[in-house]
Order: structure tokens, then sequence, then C-alpha cells
């Protein structure tokens, strides 16, 4: 598949905005500081605009900084958590008003995002537990488990499913559903498609996930089931839907995280998007499929919300 001009310039940038983190990852001397090197990759993720018809605005979740999108029309309590993707080492919610604004439409619910803190400053477990403490905050408002839902992409689309199992483990009330986009669900990297893959995503390739593995995990096998649920226990974890373009180098991991939780008797759905890259439904206003995804997603969710 070839890509339209728009797409193939937004994945040029895309490339080119992790560039400067790649000497913080790899340890090395850098030009500019790693918090420069991030500010500089969101502000490329915010090129992708909220909707019209949303509003944004800052909060606290909690001790846990974190952004809200509110969309003009709300039904009855609906909440989504968002766990924005970046590898645990980049990204803040500042990057994702558009997925975020295009959910809450979609849903017609509120979307709170957590600005999680990150590694190598905060390595594991510290995004997961602050992740856990936003869901218990919203919890902790009076929102019913009932009418909330999870998203999240990449390294958040992981946490979608480690999220649920340790709120699950610690005797939480448990969302309604949830839908991991392009989740990173295998830290050892040992699928068919780490290989098969590789050099087709234009985003994400083996080596770059090695590395931030190491930096994120610090010490911490790669098979730990918080970091990496296809080594979780899964069992009662409410309705989820993987996506996962088949372009990935994720993508036998993110097979392989389906059938682990087909296994243990969860509602799994498992959407495969020819030709599609690492989270493509982040360029929904460009790409078709992006956007066509994000619909999907939203379907599922609605299925699993109260009415």
């Amino acid at each position: 598949m070839t890509y339209s001009n728009e797409v193939q310039t937004a994945l040029k940038h895309w490339i080119e905005a992790f560039v400067d983190l790649a000497p913080h990852l790899r340890g090395e001397p850098s030009a500019i500081s790693i918090d420069a090197a991030r500010a500089a990759y969101v502000e490329f993720l915010a090129t992708n605009k909220p909707p019209a018809g949303v509003v944004v605005e800052n909060v606290r979740m909690g001790s846990i900084p974190g952004t809200l999108v509110v969309p003009e029309r709300l039904q009855n309590d609906r909440v989504m958590l968002y766990l924005h993707g970046g590898g645990y080492f980049s990204g803040s919610p500042d990057g994702y008003h558009g997925i975020a604004g295009r959910y809450a439409k979609l849903l017609r619910a509120r979307v709170y995002m957590p600005d999680y803190r990150l590694a190598p400053e905060c390595p594991f477990p510290t995004p997961i537990n602050d992740a856990f403490d936003s869901y218990r905050w919203l919890l902790e408002q009076g929102h019913d488990a009932k009418s909330i839902v999870f998203s999240g992409d990449s390294a958040g689309g992981a946490m979608v499913v480690s999220l649920m199992v340790a709120a699950r483990t610690a005797g939480l009330p448990l969302p309604a559903g949830g839908v991991a986009i392009s989740p990173w669900a295998n830290l050892e990297h040992t699928g068919a498609s780490m290989s098969n893959r590789n050099g087709i995503d234009p985003i994400v390739t083996k080596e770059a996930l090695d590395l931030i593995a190491r930096r994120f995990l610090n010490g911490a096998l790669p098979n730990t089931p918080e970091a990496s649920p296809v080594f979780a226990d899964v069992r009662g974890l409410p309705p989820i839907l993987i996506q996962i373009g088949e372009n990935e180098v994720m993508l036998s991991d993110a097979m392989r995280l389906a059938t682990h939780l087909a296994e243990n008797r969860v509602r799994t759905s498992l959407e495969v998007w020819p030709n599609m890259f690492h989270v493509w439904p982040i360029f929904a206003d460009i790409l078709p499929d992006g956007a066509e995804a994000l619909r999907n997603a939203a379907r599922f969710l609605e299925d699993v919300l109260p009415h």
C-alpha cells in the first residue's frame, strides 16, 4: 500500500521528532536535554488537533496531573480513561487531544488522560502505578465503574490490560471494557513479527524497542507480568478489543495477547488492519483507516456502556 502524500509527510515528521530522543535512550551525550527532546516530540503529536465541539482543560487527578476532554453532548456519566503511548519514555496528554476528542464525541463521554511519570527518571513500575492512582481517583469522585472504559495506544495499550489486572488484584471494581491500540504487550520481543516485519513499519523497530525496554525496566525482567501483559493473570477481566496494524513489529505479540485473553475466558475481539503502521489512528484526520478504527473502537465500547 502507498500512503497519501499527506500521510507520508506526517510519518516523516514523526520519525524526525523522535531523533533527538535517541541519544537519551542510548545513554549518550545530547545537544539538547531530555525535557527539550520530549517537548519537541509532543509538539509534533499535538499537530493532530481535537475536533470541533470539545473543550480541553488541565485537571488534577489526585496527585497526578492530567487533561480532561469534554464534548458538547454527554450521555449519562460516561467516562474514558485514555493512556497515552511513548514507550513509558516520552509522550504526554498534550499530544493526544485529537484521539481523545474523537473518542469524546463518538461516545458522548468525558475523557481523562493522566500525565503519568516517565522513565528513565521514573522507571517501572511508576508509570503503571500512576495510571492505577488515576483510576482509583476516578472511582473516588463517585464515577460508577460500569460507566468507565479504558483505551490507550502502544505502551498505553498494554496498560489498558495491566491496569485492569492491578485493579482486580486490589479489589477495585473493574471498568466496563477497554480498547488497546497497537499494544506493546511483550517486552521480551519474541513474536515472529519482530523479525519479519522489522523495517516495514516506518515508526517502530525492534532495535528501538529493545533500547526503550531496557530504560523502562531498569533491571526488572521483561517477562514481568505487570510490564508484559501476555504473562499476566487476566482471569475475570471485562471485554477487550485489540487493534493492531499488519505492518507492525508488535503484530505477533498483540495476537498473542488476544489469544491469552481468550484462553482465560475474557471476551476478546481482535482487529488486524492490513498495511497499517504503529498507532495509525493518531492520523485519523488524514487517514481514513485511522478514523474507521476509532469508530470501530467506539462501537465496541458503546456495547459495554450503559445506555
